[in-house]
């Protein structure tokens, strides 16, 4: 993996697509948005509330996944069976792929995309390009189709209000996040129960934490993707909104003047700065995310940022008594605007149709199967996290980390932040990954660090050429 995944930006998408006699300007993708998508087949099939998308039986259908923290199986095991039920004649042509920008930019650029993309990790396509070059399929049709489970049921009432909320582009919902995102500071309960450690609830707790770790000569106290510094920005931008209110995201998502050196954000940043300069498990920053968690694993360090796909990720090498815990980040000051427990929770694991793939109907209709609550459930307890689907995880067994973070996130209530930028803007993303990663290993002072980002921020704020989302 490279240093700064490269997310593709409008420019280049638009530059490669050039260079493909097929596919004409990408611009000129955009598929119009109707109720039902238009059939490519010879002789459209009648709608019905079974068949809500008019799916061809026989037709062909193309799923690549994202082979990241959560594996592949559950779509060989669980997602692509449960289809089959339904259109026994279809052939499903199931891939994956660490590298999504990669192999599958050229498809887009073609104009023959795969039917159902898991567009997720760190290679992910920048979202906001696709949905500004209209190669996102309008899944509002999706919404109010019947559940899998209930015809009387419509999908929309079965899943979190947040995904749709997090997955509308422009006024159209275009991404199904699958997974209830829950991100924290990640610690084993047997290390910290063995050593009499507490996860602390103030930062003042915290940095004697890491020093009790630090001068305890067992393990370093903090590490996180070297290589992959948007495991730092999570921690930094949500502690920046538990100082000063989600407003403080909201502003960056908005490219509101000033939004990126804003107070909150400074405090924020020079924290971390500190844990950079001080803590950190030596030769973190040539390190990936799965070899930091496999020294976790191994008892090299103590604590790490990541989010509830950690578990499942680490299956094959964490430790049977390890048991991970999730807490979400200290009280800054007595006067922080969000309380105690305040977390990053966001629909995560992102699935997408293409506009232009050859069976946006049989896609759309793979995407209700997943949404059904068996599929869903079936895949939060084999993957160890928790699904955006109500109920999915009812009697269920969960794993302790799972355990831990759905408890911190039921803690926290309406006490939840997000933020979009990073899919919004891809060259925004990409100055924040180079950007973070020096500001902890001291080449920028938090100053600088802001300043270089609030300069990205202006550029793309003043770029014509780039549509701009808001919330």
């Amino acid at each position: 993996m490279s240093n700064t995944p490269q997310n593709i930006t409008r420019r280049q998408l638009l530059r490669s697509a050039a260079l493909v006699p097929v596919a004409g300007a990408l611009a000129a993708c955009a598929t119009p948005a109707s109720k039902t998508p238009a059939s490519s087949s010879a002789a459209p099939v009648a709608t019905s509330a079974a068949n809500p998308f008019g799916v061809a039986a026989n037709k062909p259908l193309e799923v690549w996944i994202f082979d990241g923290g959560f594996g592949t199986a559950y779509a060989k095991d669980i997602h692509q069976p449960l289809y089959k039920s339904k259109y026994p004649q279809a052939q499903i042509k199931l891939e994956s792929t660490k590298e999504i920008t990669k192999v599958l930019q050229p498809r887009f650029a073609g104009g023959n995309p795969p039917d159902v993309i898991d567009n997720s990790g760190a290679n992910a396509l920048d979202f906001g390009a696709l949905a500004q070059d209209g190669q996102l399929q309008d899944l509002g049709p999706l919404l109010d189709a019947p559940s899998w489970d209930d015809p009387n049921v419509k999908v929309r009432d079965t899943i979190d209000p947040i995904v749709v909320e997090y997955g509308t582009y422009d006024g159209k919902f275009s991404v199904v996040g699958y997974v209830n995102y829950i991100f924290g500071i990640w610690y084993s309960q047997k290390v910290f129960q063995d050593n009499g450690w507490t996860a602390p609830k103030t930062w003042d707790e915290f940095l004697k934490l890491c020093e009790t770790i630090k001068k305890s000569g067992k393990m370093a106290p903090f590490t996180y993707a070297g290589k992959f510094p948007q495991y730092l920005y999570d921690p930094l931008l949500t502690m920046a909104a538990k100082i000063g209110g989600p407003e403080v995201l909201v502003n960056i998502d908005n490219l509101e003047d000033g939004a990126w050196t804003a107070e909150p954000m400074k405090q924020s940043a020079t924290a971390w700065a500190e844990i950079g300069a001080k803590y950190l498990m030596e030769g973190t920053a040539g390190l990936d995310h799965v070899q930091t968690q496999t020294a976790q694993n191994k008892y090299q360090v103590a604590m790490l940022p990541n989010g509830s796909w950690l578990e499942n990720e680490q299956k094959t090498t964490t430790p049977a008594d390890f048991a991970y815990g999730m807490f979400p980040l200290p009280d800054f000051t007595g006067s922080d605007k969000m309380p105690y427990g305040t977390l990053r929770s966001q629909p995560g694991e992102t699935f997408i149709v293409p506009a232009k793939g050859a069976n946006a109907q049989g896609g759309m209709e793979y995407l209700r199967a997943m949404l059904s609550k068996k599929a869903a459930g079936d895949f939060s307890q084999l993957v160890r996290t928790v699904s955006v689907v109500k109920g999915a995880g009812e009697g269920r067994e969960l794993s302790p980390g799972v355990q831990s973070a759905t408890k911190a996130l039921t803690a926290a209530g309406t006490n939840t932040v997000y933020f979009r930028w990073d899919r919004w803007y891809g060259q925004m993303k990409d100055e924040a990954i180079a950007a973070t990663g020096q500001l902890m290993t001291g080449g920028l002072t938090p100053e600088k660090y802001l300043e270089r980002l609030q300069k990205k921020a202006d550029e793309i704020k003043g770029d014509s050429s780039i549509k701009k989302f808001k919330r």
